[in-house]
């Protein structure tokens, strides 16, 4: 069995899941409403993802990858996205089947 730990944290890898990754305009102080998107994404899908990471940038970037799927774009989706589309455009890539519940209705 392969060891799934790294040198730096006796804490066991992820083995399966999607990583999440949203990055943020510091700038614009954008890293709180990024940590609550992280929160309701990890809340919902829990040991369905691997991790959520918060990304620091500038220039006014906002955008969320679900491995190499661009979920949310600022600029492109004009805005930022609302629990409900952002939890159904994560599902439609890690889990099309999973029925989300009262946010699919």
């Amino acid at each position: 069995m392969p060891d799934n730990t790294t040198a730096q944290s006796p804490m066991p890898l992820p083995s399966a899941g999607m990583r999440i990754a949203i990055r943020y305009c510091t700038q614009c102080n954008w890293m709180l409403r990024s940590a609550w998107i992280a929160q309701e994404l990890l809340q919902t899908f829990g040991t369905e993802l691997a991790e959520v990471a918060l990304i620091p940038d500038t220039g006014g970037h906002f955008s969320i990858m679900a491995g190499d799927h661009l979920i949310w774009e600022r600029k492109r989706d004009g805005g930022f996205p609302g629990p409900k589309d952002i939890k159904q455009r994560v599902r439609d890539v890690i889990a099309p089947e999973r029925d989300l519940g009262h946010v699919d209705r």
